[in-house]
């Protein structure tokens, strides 16, 4: 079966995210630049590098079972005419549970190659909190 064809980063960035919620490997697979020089880094975790490696670990994350909503927000765009970088914040709660966990800080790195657009990169880190409001004093 053919890989799908992404003709822009948002189409890829779109498909990584409903991969992500519908817990399918072979959908997230499908955005990923099949090399070895791509790179992952969940929240928290080490570095993965290699596609092997990328897909062992979307496989574990899936495998528990748990169904994510992901909600994406802020986004800030570089893009020239073959690569682009999107950093985003997410927001990931679990369906069936009204909490939201705290915001992640999201890198995702897009390439254009021969057969369309490919994540490369995917970078996501836990967000520092939110820097307390300073006291407002009337005069």
């Amino acid at each position: 079966m053919p890989k799908a064809i992404f003709t822009t980063p948002q189409d890829v960035e779109n498909a990584f995210y409903e991969a992500l919620e519908r817990a399918d490997l072979e959908a997230m697979m499908a955005v990923w630049a099949e090399d070895e020089e791509i790179v992952c880094v969940h929240p928290g975790g080490s570095r993965l590098s290699g596609y092997a490696d990328i897909r062992e670990a979307w496989r574990r994350v899936f495998e528990g079972g748990i169904k994510l909503r992901v909600q994406v927000s802020n986004p800030g765009v570089v893009q020239t005419p073959f690569t682009a970088v999107h950093s985003l914040i997410e927001r990931i709660g679990v369906v069936g549970n009204d909490e939201t966990r705290a915001p992640v800080v999201a890198t995702n790195v897009y390439v254009r190659g021969p057969l369309g657009w490919r994540m490369v990169v995917h970078h996501a880190s836990a967000a520092p909190p939110a820097p307390p409001e300073a006291p407002k004093t009337l005069h």
